[in-house]
């Protein structure tokens, strides 16, 4: 048994807060967009990382995946959210700003790029947790999916964007200090979160005492109790490792084996990004027209076939093209199937506040 939650406000279908929330997302998006070039440029073409360094610096990045997901969860159902979020971007941007410092000092090393990667690993995932869980006191239930796809239309946009950024500021001032953007778009997050004023509901205080790892079983039982969840959650870990090997070797293998140059490599990136903003917007005619199963299996299929042309690829401005539309291909497809994947997840889990499993969503949603 658990106390009643106390609203203490009705949601409205979008307010300043749910704006506030979106620029957030959008500033952190936008500036890790950055990094995803510059840190990968640093790694290969100035600490001059070998195959291996490159493996061990991508695992170290998903390992808080694993590792950290589930507690993040439980934490965000247990605390109030936006110190959360304000939290995890003011640790990403402490840990983005110590590379462009080392760099300028002649410090840097392979091991502080482990080490950064780790933090903002775990920094993704408490804010993720956290700021999925808060969307739903933002707004009225019946409007959850419409303003998920809101933020995912903004987040692919900061990601394009962010992207092609990261090429112009590494070509005009370096990967390092290209980094020192992504910093400050985190502190930008942190503001933003801030400023909004909307009061969360009270937090739900389980009578007697509940430990952590208590609530992290009862959020697994839940999930494992629904099919639908408990298949897609399977086939996507399974996806998502394969490609997680791909990605391992992507920017080693277009930078040091293609020897191209870091501005193509983030314009390939950015015209990834423009697919995702497609996909976005047409998730919910897509889904609509074939339904949600097939857009998610389709998702699923095309992502694999995408990294066909990778295998063939050679230097030369063709293969560039060839591999940004084709990773464009891809995005729109994983975005597409992402976004019907998170309408799976609101209508079986963030919308069921009716659920005996109240206290325990967060734990769910971070299962997703």
């Amino acid at each position: 048994m658990t106390a009643p939650v106390q609203m203490t406000e009705a949601p409205r279908r979008s307010s300043p807060a749910l704006r506030l929330l979106v620029a957030s997302e959008c500033a952190s998006l936008s500036g890790s967009a950055v990094s995803a070039v510059a840190i990968p440029t640093l790694a290969v073409l100035v600490l001059h990382a070998s195959t291996l360094q490159i493996a061990v610096l991508a695992f170290l990045g998903q390992l808080p995946n694993a590792i950290v997901a589930l507690p993040a969860g439980a934490l965000s159902d247990r605390h109030p959210k936006r110190p959360q979020m304000i939290g995890a971007d003011i640790a990403a941007a402490l840990a983005l700003a110590t590379i462009p410092a080392a760099a300028v000092s002649g410090m840097l090393t392979i091991a502080q790029l482990y080490a950064v990667a780790i933090v903002l690993g775990i920094a993704k995932i408490v804010h993720s947790a956290a700021s999925i869980s808060y969307l739903p006191v933002l707004v009225e239930s019946r409007y959850l999916q419409r303003a998920n796809g809101r933020l995912g239309a903004a987040s692919s946009v900061a990601d394009s964007l962010g992207s092609n950024l990261g090429a112009a500021l590494i070509a005009a001032v370096g990967a390092a200090r290209s980094v020192g953007v992504d910093a400050l778009s985190h502190l930008v997050s942190a503001f933003l979160v801030w400023r909004i004023r909307t009061p969360e509901p009270a937090t739900v205080r389980p009578q007697g005492r509940r430990s952590l790892a208590r609530e992290i079983r009862e959020g697994l039982h839940y999930v494992a109790g629904q099919p639908t969840i408990r298949t897609v959650i399977a086939a996507l870990s399974t996806l998502s490792f394969g490609l997680a090997i791909m990605n391992t070797y992507w920017a080693y293998y277009l930078l040091a084996v293609l020897a191209i140059t870091p501005t193509a490599f983030g314009v390939i990136m950015g015209v990834g990004g423009a697919g995702s903003l497609a996909g976005a917007l047409l998730a919910p005619k897509i889904a609509s027209r074939i339904g949600i199963g097939p857009t998610i299996i389709v998702g699923f299929a095309v992502s694999p076939l995408a990294q066909v042309p990778l295998l063939l690829a050679g230097p030369g401005l063709r293969w560039q093209a060839t591999l940004a539309l084709t990773l464009a291909v891809q995005l729109f497809w994983a975005t597409a199937s992402g976004t019907s994947q998170r309408s799976l997840s609101w209508g079986t889990s963030v919308l069921s506040h009716h659920s005996s499993l109240g206290p325990v969503k967060g734990v769910r949603v971070a299962l997703y």
